[in-house]
């Protein structure tokens, strides 16, 4: 995970992000206020992003083993740079998915209108729907951490797959959770690099206590989480998705969505991650997808 750091040149603008550095070209367009917002909020949500996990595909993990019916894919292209890449969402009502607020953020991304409901395969299966809006928390704020970074995605029709429930309350710290996402598998900064896998990946975690996240990171709104797998967690692409608990009928229930990291790293795998505590945001939610 890594935090970022903005440097003002002439001609190009440099952000340290840990061990890596971004440098983008201020054309006359990067210059406008605008556009140089936009620019230096992609880097950070790039920082943030790699600190979000690395497993296998998250980076650490490994192909899912079981189907999970309502995770879904977000292609999305990035404003500042052109850069392809996906983020995940979990269905949690027929018509609506739940997201990180930063996979919808117009300064950052464009979704490309559609989203793939109930397929372990990235780019096949499952079932594909139109984006008919989108819904961000109106606290949403991108910093180190984000806050508030949840948001709601309306499809144009409901589909066949079967939403997940959201949790109650999120399980006492030790809890085992399970991560999901088509995330690079590949723990690196470098978009050139980046290997989004086809197969859906999971990791194994476990629910942390906010002492093992940085100061200020966690808290009754983020849920600090660390791999049960050495040198893992999510990464890019990952943002948005979901992580599981069992309810006590053993079933899957929807506990967290990734946000970022748990604290300044150099990279993906090296420190926790933090999610967005669906409990928190489970009355917002109802209400919106109530409203319609």
């Amino acid at each position: 995970m890594a935090e970022w750091i903005l440097q003002g040149q002439a001609g190009h603008v440099r952000i340290s992000c840990g061990r890596d550095l971004f440098v983008f070209s201020t054309s006359s367009a990067v210059r406008r206020r605008a556009a140089r917002l936009a620019t230096v909020a992609l880097a950070a949500a790039l920082c943030a992003a790699t600190t979000a996990g690395t497993a296998g595909a998250i980076v650490g993990g490994e192909d899912a083993t079981q189907r999970y019916p309502f995770m879904a894919s977000l292609p999305v292209t990035g404003v500042a740079a052109p850069v392809e890449g996906v983020c995940g969402a979990t269905l949690i009502d027929p018509q609506w998915l739940l997201t990180a607020a930063h996979c919808v953020d117009p300064e950052l991304v464009r979704p490309t209108g559609t989203v793939r409901v109930g397929s372990g395969w990235r780019e096949s299966g499952g079932t594909v729907r139109g984006i008919s809006r989108t819904v961000t928390h109106p606290g949403y704020a991108l910093g180190g951490p984000n806050r508030n970074d949840v948001a709601l995605i309306r499809l144009d029709r409901p589909v066949a797959e079967r939403p997940v429930r959201l949790a109650e309350q999120p399980a006492r710290p030790g809890t085992p959770t399970r991560l999901l996402g088509f995330g690079t598998t590949a723990d690196t900064t470098d978009h050139s690099r980046w290997v989004l896998p086809q197969r859906l990946q999971q990791l194994d975690a476990r629910r942390a206590s906010a002492a093992e996240c940085a100061p200020g990171y966690a808290g009754a709104t983020r849920l600090c989480t660390v791999s049960r797998v050495p040198h893992a967690m999510a990464c890019f692409g990952d943002s948005g998705g979901p992580q599981l608990q069992r309810g006590r009928d053993g079933r899957w229930e929807l506990v967290g969505t990734t946000s970022g990291p748990g604290a300044p790293a150099p990279d993906c795998a090296s420190g926790p991650g933090l999610y967005s505590s669906v409990p928190a945001y489970a009355d917002w939610i109802r209400r919106t997808v109530a409203a319609g």
